[in-house]
């Protein structure tokens, strides 16, 4: 790839500024000085830019503590992305969490890994954390295991536990439209607070809200895994 393609989607800045500081003598490549944006590299060539090396990566792989008021569409304001600002350009959220529910959010520019982690054919369970105005009935834990009906679509079993009449903990293995509010709606509840707790193995543990982190090798490799028989 083209020399200031290579950099600028390692995000070392805009195409226009790179091709000055290549001009200038600012980019070596396999320790070698080069001034033309178009000359060719590979990812495995040692880049550096002022002196610090620019390592090449195919994928990127993000663990998010979402806050309340950022969305994850691209056609808005206050997008999740934004609070990834080194991430490359590329990058986009597994899922969706609503504007205004917390937690762990999953970012990757892995395109078929994520379409894998959002398949409901994968079982990939979710554990979420709810509040809710009014209290909430046994009988919800049993309806929600059985598969609750909902207006467009019958839920796949999920396991409910209620720790205090207004507190739950949900877990579900897809992630339908405001599903989880829907829900508790159906058994007569209002959700006042929603935050993701948990993507398959993944915490928000040492990743405080609004913070985030990059998932390492062992960690990309066990959600791999987890998807390895999927087929579509």
């Amino acid at each position: 790839m083209r020399l200031d393609r290579y950099l600028a989607e390692m995000n070392a800045g805009t195409r226009s500024e790179l091709k000055k500081r290549i001009r200038k003598g600012e980019v070596t490549v396999n320790g070698v000085c080069i001034r033309d944006a178009d000359h060719q590299v590979e990812e495995e060539d040692i880049v550096t830019l002022g002196g610090e090396e620019i390592a090449y990566h195919r994928y990127e792989y993000y663990l998010l503590h979402k806050p309340a008021g950022y969305v994850c569409t691209l056609d808005r304001s206050l997008q999740v992305t934004e609070l990834i600002p080194e991430a490359r350009k590329d990058v986009m959220p597994v899922g969706r969490l609503d504007k205004d529910t917390e937690g762990l959010l999953l970012l990757t520019n892995d395109g078929q890994l994520a379409h894998k982690l959002i398949s409901p054919r994968n079982h990939v369970e979710k554990l979420y954390y709810a509040e809710t105005d009014l209290p909430i009935p046994e009988a919800a834990i049993e309806a929600f295991a059985e598969g609750l009906e909902l207006e467009d679509f019958k839920a796949m079993p999920a396991k409910l536990q209620i720790p205090e009449e207004r507190k739950a903990f949900l877990t579900i293995c897809e992630g339908k439209y405001h599903q989880v509010r829907r829900m508790f709606a159906k058994m007569g509840c209002e959700v006042l607070y929603l935050r993701r707790e948990r993507f398959d193995f993944l915490d928000l543990s040492g990743v405080p809200c609004g913070e985030h982190r990059l998932l390492n090798e062992e960690e990309v490799a066990l959600l791999k895994k987890h998807c390895e028989k999927t087929t579509d």
